[in-house]
């Protein structure tokens, strides 16, 4: 059994920030993947149910980002798991916007909600960076976490938790590789190379194949033989000829 924890802040007031982006990828898994509904367990809310082969539990604590290790821990002891069941899905400054990156264990590089799971079950467990980007000076960013995504982060953002909620039964079997290029075919689909429109002024370019080197013509077929070469004839033969 895997425990998936998305990490934010519980109520209203912090729907929709970036602080919540924990929140939201776990909300997304439990949509598309018919999990839920949600119930109040440990504190937190809890649903449970499977994806793909594996039992898995969604929790999303509801102790601030801050003491968010008190309920991970408590679902941690009840069933029985190891750091190394759990999956935590949280907001990295370090990652650009709309960047995902997964790694197991390290530090929390001053996460709060990473530094309080850390308190309550040290650092093994598998966490899902989420890139929300940085503000650029560190006093602005309390300001910034606890701000609402832009309006101009709404694609970049859904193509994420799109991605999230594809991959996911490839995270929880351990494929990180998988994992990842799910979300990359959400936030970064690839092109068609036909069909798109140019740039003004743009010299368009041949998908025709480049021509090899010239081939010499095969040489045409003879329609007759050619006569053999004779002998030549002596003085009395010529005469006889003559006579012929």
């Amino acid at each position: 059994m895997k425990l998936l924890v998305g990490l934010g802040n519980p109520g209203a007031k912090y729907d929709g920030t970036r602080h919540n982006i924990g929140f939201m990828a776990v909300d997304r898994i439990a949509q598309e993947h018919g999990l839920g509904p949600f119930r109040a367990k440990f504190q937190g809310d809890l649903a449970e149910g499977r994806i793909g082969a594996s039992r898995v539990m969604l929790l999303k604590p509801t102790t601030y980002m801050n003491k968010s290790g008190q309920s991970v821990g408590e679902a941690l002891r009840f069933y029985k798991l190891s750091p190394q069941d759990v999956i935590v899905f949280h907001d990295e400054l370090d990652l650009a916007p709309g960047k995902v990156r997964v790694k197991s264990g390290g530090g929390h590089a001053g996460h709060n909600g990473l530094r309080s799971l850390h308190d309550h079950m040290g650092d093994g467990y598998g966490r899902v960076r989420l890139g929300i980007g940085h503000p650029g000076d560190k006093a602005l960013v309390s300001n910034y976490v606890l701000g609402g995504f832009a309006k101009a982060d709404q694609t970049w953002l859904e193509d994420v938790l799109h991605g999230v909620a594809d991959g996911v039964a490839d995270l929880v079997e351990g494929d990180m590789g998988r994992f990842l290029n799910a979300v990359a075919r959400r936030a970064a689909p690839a092109r068609p190379s036909t069909g798109q429109k140019k740039p003004d002024g743009a010299k368009a370019q041949s998908t025709a194949p480049a021509p090899g080197p010239a081939i010499a013509p095969a040489p045409k077929p003879k329609l007759e033989a050619e006569a053999e070469p004779q002998a030549p004839r002596s003085a009395l033969q010529r005469l006889v000829d003559k006579f012929r």
